[in-house]
């Protein structure tokens, strides 16, 4: 499970961004100055930091720049401050991301996974898109938090996806390698109707996450919507 630290003094927004990253299976560590951050940072591992730049005991900048820079963890700032020159020095301290509030909490979340996929290693073993987290490890899939009850050949369908998102896949190419190659042959009426039974359970109101390419196969489309 990744690991975020959020260092943000408002306890209303801090509690509000904690929330949000457990629904989607991450593992959220709240501080609310930088002397609590640095405790905090001394005793734990983790994959992200959320930083603000305005903190009662010290400077957000001069933190990230003194402290940060040293574990090389990635880090967002997050600011009240939309100035040119602001953006420009934070992103001059290696900040992988620079939100300005107020901001919409969906698109923070997506930025937040974004880094985490960009920065995380090839190995990884944990993948999160929209509010889907899955963990080819343990072969678990949450959905808004909540383990979702996959068979295991849906649980292989969504991890091949997963493992070759952007790219087209022929009804041949996914019969061969999650049946063919066991022994098990069967017909594409099988592969279309565990396709359908997956799309049912992963689905939300923002993406289907697998889209048909007609006279092609099917292609991961996570949560954009791309034309073919």
């Amino acid at each position: 499970m990744s690991k975020v630290l959020i260092i943000e003094d408002d306890e209303i927004l801090n509690g509000g961004l904690c929330y949000n990253l457990q629904k989607r299976g991450i593992e959220p560590f709240p501080a609310y100055t930088i002397e609590e951050a640095g405790r905090l940072l001394s005793g734990e591992s983790f994959d992200l930091i959320l930083l603000d730049i305005n903190l009662p005991d010290g400077d957000g900048f001069q933190f990230a720049q003194n402290t940060i820079v040293h574990y090389e963890i990635p880090f967002i700032f997050l600011t009240a401050h939309n100035l040119d020159d602001e953006i420009i020095e934070g992103y001059h301290l290696g900040a992988d991301d620079y939100i300005t509030k107020p901001f919409s909490i969906k698109i923070v979340m997506e930025k937040i996974q974004a880094v985490l996929r960009r920065c995380g290693s090839p190995d990884c073993t944990l993948y999160s898109c929209g509010n889907l987290v899955i963990d080819f490890e343990k072969r678990i899939v949450r959905k808004n938090g909540d383990i979702l009850p996959l068979t295991p050949t849906e649980f292989e369908l969504l991890q091949f996806f997963c493992k070759n998102r952007r790219q087209i896949l022929t009804k041949d190419v996914l019969l061969e390698n999650i049946w063919d190659s066991k022994g098990n042959y069967v017909n594409e009426h099988t592969l279309s109707l565990n396709i359908s039974r997956l799309r049912n359970k992963i689905a939300d109101r923002e993406s289907n996450y697998i889209k048909t390419i007609y006279g092609m196969g099917y292609k991961w489309i996570g949560t954009e919507e791309e034309s073919v």
